[in-house]
């Protein structure tokens, strides 16, 4: 369900956007947050819907950092805000907010947007924009949201700018990176963004790579057999855009081998929970054996998703977040958005151009995969930033966190890859302190520990 209004009743200053409390939300500590909707395209009706956190401390001085989910269709603030790295997470059963001492804005100002127009709570009033996504639209819109949200906190005109995100944001993150770099260069035309750097998750990048590495992901985490791994080597030519029909029925197969567990978190329960209100389209959350219970394994919690999707579906939270402007009916809210990722147009095969051409306009660059994740695995990865063709400053290596092996990394000259050791999909959420470890190393410049 779309929930369209007019664009007038957006219009709006950055103190209206302040958040004065959420439902459920604790009282300490205290965080400065915004919300509300910006506008991106006029003509057409369209605005994005922001959660925004100011840094923990010295907000004056901490970088700016935009976080992005993917899908297409998933809503960073279901994801990235509410269970990954914002300083709230939703309570089980969406009754609450609890503070996340893990959150990253101890590192940085933490903007978050539901993007593209129809997920979440962002929206459009022309239909025909829904049916029309590709990466282009998405990535024009989210550097719209980016000038006109710099507009209403001019504070942060001149602050360092960082993008982040995962999985699919592997491919809005670096294009959106790339539209504000050429744009920099035309300061008579566009304002100038301090853009610094970008740091993608778990990122579909390529599909040749991508894919091979699920492959041999799967067979090498002994999810598939011999016989369905050499066979879709021999069917599967991962350059083409049309797969053969033998390799359609190899990958479907490997999928269903996959049902039993979670693909994004192979070695973590899987929810059983029997709600259809959060059967998105990564089918993580599909109940086997009709049980509503709640299992919680070594502090990880499989149904986090139903949580935050109770939590966003309540009007008093829509309110507060200034998400439901009219305030007369209840927004249906979703985690992800099953019609976006239907109709979005997949016109983008590959994004490694644009990481020749940043890293060679300077942009620091990181990728960092969660090494328990199937979906967009970290095999895929390697492959990938190997055929850049770039000079290895730093062969593969372990990093420490709490003296243990937090993962692996590799550096190349512009780009470092960061395995991050037991984290699934989500590694914010999975691993939450050693992603803390992550984005810190990041921003400050200062190396992951090599040693304990």
């Amino acid at each position: 369900m779309y929930v369209f209004h007019d664009p007038i009743c957006i219009k709006s200053t950055q103190e209206s956007d302040r958040v004065i409390k959420l439902p459920g939300q604790p009282s300490t500590p205290s965080i400065s947050q915004f919300s509300g909707y910006i506008a991106v395209n006029e003509e057409h009706g369209r605005a994005l819907f922001y959660w925004f956190f100011e840094a923990l401390s010295q907000p004056a001085t901490k970088p700016l950092l935009l976080w992005l989910n993917g899908g297409p269709g998933c809503s960073s603030i279901g994801y990235g805000a509410a269970v990954e790295l914002g300083p709230y997470r939703v309570n089980v059963n969406g009754t609450g907010l609890y503070f996340n001492e893990y959150a990253w804005n101890t590192e940085a100002n933490l903007l978050f947007v539901e993007s593209p127009v129809g997920v979440g709570f962002s929206y459009t009033n022309t239909s025909s924009d829904l049916t029309q996504l590709e990466d282009k639209i998405v990535a024009e819109d989210a550097y719209n949201f980016l000038v006109n949200w710099l507009q209403r906190f001019p504070q942060f005109k001149t602050r360092d700018f960082f993008i982040a995100g995962e999985s699919y944001a592997g491919h809005y993150v670096p294009q959106l990176a790339e539209l504000v770099y050429d744009r920099n260069k035309e300061t008579t035309k566009y304002p100038l963004i301090n853009l610094k750097g970008f740091i993608v998750g778990n990122p579909e990048t390529d599909d040749y790579y991508d894919y091979n590495g699920l492959v041999d992901y799967a067979w090498s985490h002994a999810v598939i057999s011999d016989e369905l791994y050499q066979n879709s080597k021999q069917v599967c030519d991962f350059k083409r855009v049309e797969w053969s029909p033998q390799c359609n029925k190899a990958i479907n197969k490997l999928f269903q081998d996959y049902e039993e567990i979670d693909i994004y978190n192979i070695y973590a329960p899987k929810c059983v929970i029997n709600s259809t209100s959060a059967q998105s389209l990564t089918h993580q959350f599909m109940n086997s054996n009709g049980l509503r219970k709640m299992r919680i394994y070594g502090g990880y919690d499989p149904c986090y998703s139903t949580y935050v999707q109770d939590y966003f579906n309540r009007l008093d939270v829509q309110l507060s977040l200034h998400a439901n402007i009219h305030g007369n009916s209840l927004i249906n809210w979703k985690v992800c958005n099953d019609s976006i990722l239907r109709a979005y147009n997949f016109s983008v095969s590959s994004i490694l151009p644009i990481y020749t051409k940043l890293k060679e306009g300077g942009l620091k660059i990181w990728i960092y995969s969660g090494d328990a994740d199937g979906r967009v695995p970290v095999t895929g990865s390697r492959y990938w930033v190997k055929a850049l063709g770039l000079p290895l400053k730093s062969t593969w290596r372990s990093w420490y966190h709490n003296h243990q092996v937090g993962g692996r990394l590799e550096e190349y000259e512009g780009i470092t890859l960061v395995a991050v050791r037991g984290a699934g999909h989500l590694v914010p959420l999975n691993k939450p302190s050693e992603a803390l470890s992550l984005i810190h190393s990041f921003l400050t410049g200062l190396h992951l520990p090599t040693h304990t």
